[in-house]
């Protein structure tokens, strides 16, 4: 049976979500994800994954619609998505390209994530330097870079109360406390990684799935980094961060990390 789709990609039985992520009129109602960020999240894995690699020319909005089952309106809101993450871009009545990452402008040039074993490496990876900027951005931060990570936090806020996990608007937000720390090195880093960094954040959405509580614990986990942050509390921002990632990493290796050992 076809769900005929409202206006904003929403099934027409989604119901309105409280104020507080999970808090609705009725116990145990749920809010269907919107089609847009499905979309979104299978556009970002076939660029990640190379089916669209980079350079390229994406089919036009009516052929990736035909691809994916979906209205062209939904197709043109993630696509939308996809060039605020910075991974496409649009030349005038030519199309929309799969950006390519300059590494010799960026002098930083990471391996394609290829296996689980890499997805480990790159959480281990960015332990060594996400929580230094947290630390930094809690010391350095001025109004523009907490309006800036607010912002990310408010639509991870209105995700959760969705009941679904926007790994383009994580990105954003790990990326506004790069920006806070006015440090460039951290977030030419982050920039590089974009994309091996997203495999990682669509796999830990998945995980999220199921019981509230989880989407609702990772949105406090963004959340109390936040806080840290604009309340200047150093060592709290960085403890806060550290906790975070290493969480995410349990949560989609179920706390089986896999030993790296040559």
């Amino acid at each position: 049976m076809t769900t005929e789709l409202q206006q904003d990609g929403t099934e027409p039985d989604a119901t309105e979500a409280g104020e507080k992520p999970g808090n609705g009129s009725a116990k145990g109602a749920s809010k269907a994800p919107k089609l847009v960020d499905k979309v979104f999240d299978q556009l970002q894995e076939r660029i990640v994954s190379g089916e669209f690699p980079s350079g390229s020319k994406l089919p036009g909005e009516h052929d990736l619609a035909t691809l994916l089952g979906v209205s062209r309106p939904v197709v043109r809101d993630a696509l939308g998505r996809l060039r605020d993450v910075g991974l496409v871009y649009s030349r005038q009545g030519s199309g929309t390209y799969v950006r390519v990452f300059d590494t010799q402008k960026t002098n930083l040039g990471f391996s394609p994530v290829k296996t689980i074993a890499d997805i480990q490496r790159c959480y281990e990876f960015r332990l060594t330097i996400e929580p230094e900027a947290a630390y930094f951005a809690a010391l350095r931060h001025d109004d523009a870079a907490m309006q800036k990570m607010r912002a990310a936090l408010s639509e991870l806020r209105d995700a959760t109360r969705d009941q679904t996990h926007r790994s383009d608007v994580d990105f954003l937000f790990h990326r506004s406390v790069a920006e806070a720390a006015n440090n460039h090195y951290y977030t030419a880093c982050l920039d590089a990684l974009r994309q091996h960094i997203a495999v990682g954040m669509n796999l830990h959405g998945l995980s999220l799935m199921g019981p509230l509580t989880k989407l609702e614990q990772v949105y406090d986990e963004h959340r109390g980094i936040c806080d840290a942050i604009a309340a200047g509390e150093a060592e709290l921002a960085r403890d806060r961060m550290r906790e975070h990632l290493e969480g995410s990493r349990n949560r989609l290796f179920e706390n089986k990390v896999l030993d790296l050992s040559r």
